[in-house]
């Protein structure tokens, strides 16, 4: 027997069993797609926390909708087309969540170069992140990128699905249309919106900056060490050193954004001001080098304050995202540091 016939026919026999109750086969047949689903997910909704509860929704709305598969589709892209509607009404029916107001205390930030438009933005672990298909426009740091998710924000829910499922994903633009229950004009039409939207962020297919140093690679180690090295010992002259002449700086969802090295250089020293000394954990996020940010206390314990996520632009950061502590744990991060031996 060949081994595609031997994969249909286990396929067959999970399916049959799975609908007739086996929530052991169910698992089996979803399993092999939970983390491509989760993915997708949060490219759609900008929050890993969304899109676990969105992940939720989709596996439960489809081991009640079994019997209603006909598979006339993979299972595979029946699965995507209950997330994606998942994800759709989320967008739909959630009300937009309000900006936060800066809270870390004896700091005063400098005045913003102006205040973000996505006030709800989260990173994704790297360790979440599933390939990508053959078929996908994007490469896969771009598709995963801050500057990309946050871009997608910015589109109408409808928009944002067409973009991800035909460009991101790979999906053929008669697929997509069955999975949203329209037609392929409307897709065609949505795709052509949205590939120009982001074109005019700046965050298409091309970039302003110089491409980013390849992960682990010596430049981008170099770079990450010379960063760290900088920010734990306060010298904002070495940070600012990093630094392309455009920087951008922002901290969802804090709406304050910084435009430039000198503003970038007021707030980090805002940050250093008053004898705070910072610890830095490296991880990875979104396909870039991130680090979780602590503060040193009197008592030697260090506080998480947050998660800091560069975008690296030849071998200079062209972009610094500040994030709340809440992100520690989702990066298998504690909350706080014994003190240092």
């Amino acid at each position: 027997m060949e081994r595609g016939e031997a994969k249909v026919m286990m396929t067959g026999d999970l399916m049959s069993r799975a609908r007739a109750g086996d929530g052991d086969a169910f698992q089996q047949l979803t399993e092999p797609y939970r983390r491509e689903l989760q993915v997708h997910c949060y490219r759609m909704l900008g929050s890993v926390q969304d899109a676990e509860d969105a992940l939720q929704d989709t596996m439960l709305a489809a081991w009640q909708g079994l019997g209603g598969f006909q598979e006339r589709a993979s299972i595979r892209t029946w699965l995507y087309r209950i997330a994606t509607n998942r994800c759709l009404n989320a967008l739909r029916t959630a009300a937009r969540r309000p900006a936060k107001e800066w809270d870390i205390p004896n700091v005063v930030p400098p005045e913003p170069t102006r205040l973000g438009e996505v006030a709800w933005l989260e990173p994704i672990p790297d360790s979440l992140v599933a390939p990508l298909s053959p078929e996908a426009r994007y490469e896969q740091t771009e598709s995963i990128s801050l500057a990309f998710i946050t871009a997608l924000q910015l589109l109408p829910p409808r928009q944002i699905a067409v973009l991800v499922l035909r460009d991101v994903l790979g999906f053929h633009a008669a697929e997509v249309a069955d999975m949203l229950g329209t037609t392929l004009d409307s897709v065609n039409s949505a795709l052509k919106r949205a590939r120009s939207s982001l074109q005019r962020t700046g965050t298409g297919t091309g970039t302003e900056h110089l491409a980013p140093p390849s992960p682990g690679s010596p430049t981008e180690d170099a770079l990450v060490e010379s960063f760290v090295r900088a920010y734990e010992g306060g010298d904002i002259d070495a940070v600012v050193a990093l630094l392309t002449d455009d920087v951008f700086m922002s901290m969802p969802p804090i709406a304050l954004e910084y435009v430039g090295r000198d503003l970038v250089a007021r707030f980090c020293a805002g940050l250093f001001g008053a004898g705070r000394t910072y610890t830095l954990t490296r991880t990875r996020a979104n396909g870039q080098p991130a680090f979780g940010t602590y503060v040193r206390t009197p008592t030697g314990i260090r506080h998480g304050t947050g998660l800091i996520v560069i975008t690296l632009a030849g071998d200079r950061i062209s972009a610094m995202t500040r994030f709340d502590n809440d992100m520690l744990p989702w990066f298998d991060l504690p909350r706080s540091l014994p003190p240092s031996q």
